[in-house]
C-alpha cells in the first residue's frame, strides 16, 4: 500500500536503456505480490506444478530479471525482514482483506463467475516462506545478489541508494522517498497498455528524484515525512481524517514542524507520530554484500524444469537470448 502522495509527486518517463549499467535495489516483496496477483489462470488460480506448489513467482521473477539483464541493468533484490511492531494494525487489516477476498473468490467460482473470481483471487494474494525461499534459490542460481533486510525492504533499498551503493531504489510505492532515497524508479520493466477501469492507459518506467520533489513542493526531507504521516502510511493506515496530499501539503508549509502540525489534530492510532517520524528518518542499516555471478544454467534448469516442471525449451531459449544479447553489446564486459 505505502504512502499515497502520487497527486503531488511527478516522475519522468524513461526507457530501460536509460538505466544501462546501473545497479538498482528492488523491493522484492513489491514485485512478488505483482507476480502472484497477475500471473494466474482464468479462474484466478495461480500457476502450480503437479505437486500443487505455486510457481507464478518463479515465472515472473525469471523472465523479468532476464529482461533487466538484457537491458544491461544490474538488479539487487531486497527482501523484507520481520515487520516492525508499528505495522501490526496494517498487517492485520491486510490479512483480513485477503481472507475476505478468498471467500469471495470461492463463492464466485461456485456460481461460475470467472471474471469476479480472478478479481478476488488477485486480492487474496499471500507471500509464504516457501515462496520467499524459492525466489532466493532462483536468484542464487541466476547469479543475482539479494539482501535480507532487518525489517522493511524498501527502507534498506533507500539506505543502499543513500550510500551510493546503487543508482536507485525500485518500487511501486513512494515510501522510499520518505526513507530518503535520492532516486526512485517506478514501473521498472513494466511497459505498454494497462486497463484502468473501462479505459486503457500507457504505462512506462519512470524515475523520481527526491531533490526535485522537495524543491518543487518547497519542503525539507523532514517535512515530506510529516506530510506522509498526515496522509497515512503503513504505520498509521488512512492517516488523519480529512487530509489528502494537497491539504496536508498546505498545513505542513504553514506549520513546518512535527509538533506544530499535530498539536491540535485528532490522532487515533496506537503509535505516536513521533515514532513514525523517527522510523522514516533513521532506517536501520546492516552490512550487505553486492556480488554478481554468471548464471548457473544447470541450477536454473534443475530448479525450474526438474523440480517445478517449466518448459525446458522456453527456459533454455530465454537464457540463450541473454547470452546472445551480451555478446552483441561489448560494453557489457563491465558486468562483473
Amino acid at each position: 500500500m505505502g504512502v499515497s502522495i502520487s497527486q503531488i509527486v511527478q516522475g519522468r518517463e524513461i526507457n530501460l536503456e536509460d538505466l544501462f549499467d546501473k545497479k538498482i535495489a528492488i523491493d522484492s516483496y513489491n514485485w512478488l505480490y505483482q507476480f502472484l496477483s497477475i500471473i494466474r489462470q482464468p479462474d484466478g488460480t495461480p500457476l502450480k506444478d503437479s505437486s500443487g506448489r505455486v510457481t507464478s513467482h518463479f515465472s515472473g521473477l525469471y523472465y523479468r530479471t532476464l529482461k533487466l539483464l538484457e537491458a544491461g541493468i544490474k538488479p539487487i533484490y531486497v527482501f523484507d525482514g520481520k515487520p516492525v511492531e508499528m505495522k501490526k494494525e496494517t498487517t492485520e487489516q491486510r490479512r483480513s482483506v485477503r481472507a475476505e477476498a478468498k471467500e469471495e473468490w470461492e463463492r464466485a467460482l461456485e456460481r461460475g463467475d470467472l471474471e469476479a473470481a480472478k478479481k478476488y483471487a488477485q486480492r487474496s494474494t499471500t507471500i509464504t516462506e516457501e515462496i520467499v525461499e524459492g525466489s532466493k534459490k532462483l536468484l542464487d542460481a541466476m547469479g543475482i545478489p539479494y539482501v535480507q533486510a532487518p525489517n522493511e525492504g524498501e527502507a534498506l533499498c533507500s539506505v543502499m541508494c543513500r550510500n551510493s551503493d546503487v543508482f536507485a531504489a525500485a518500487s511501486q510505492d513512494y515510501d522510499a522517498l520518505l526513507f530518503g532515497s535520492p532516486r526512485l524508479v517506478r514501473n521498472l520493466s513494466i511497459s505498454g497498455r494497462k486497463k484502468r477501469g473501462r479505459d486503457y492507459v500507457t504505462i512506462n518506467p519512470e524515475t523520481i528524484l527526491l531533490n526535485e520533489v522537495l524543491s518543487r513542493l518547497s519542503l525539507t526531507q523532514e517535512q515530506l515525512i510529516i506530510l506522509g504521516i498526515l496522509v497515512g502510511t503503513d504505520y498509521n493506515p488512512g492517516g488523519v481524517p480529512g487530509y489528502g496530499p494537497k491539504k496536508a501539503l498546505q498545513i505542513v508549509k504553514e506549520r513546518k514542524t512535527l509538533k506544530k502540525v499535530f498539536q491540535d489534530l485528532s490522532w487515533s492510532f496506537s503509535v505516536a507520530p513521533e515514532d513514525i517520524f523517527d522510523f522514516f528518518t533513521s532506517p536501520k542499516e546492516i552490512k550487505y554484500e553486492i556480488k554478481f555471478r554468471d548464471i548457473d544454467e544447470e541450477k536454473v534448469m534443475k530448479l525450474l524444469c526438474d523440480e517445478h516442471e517449466f518448459s525446458a525449451e522456453r527456459i533454455e531459449n530465454a537464457m540463450k537470448k541473454l547470452k546472445e544479447n551480451k555478446k552483441n553489446q561489448s560494453s557489457l564486459s563491465r558486468w562483473v
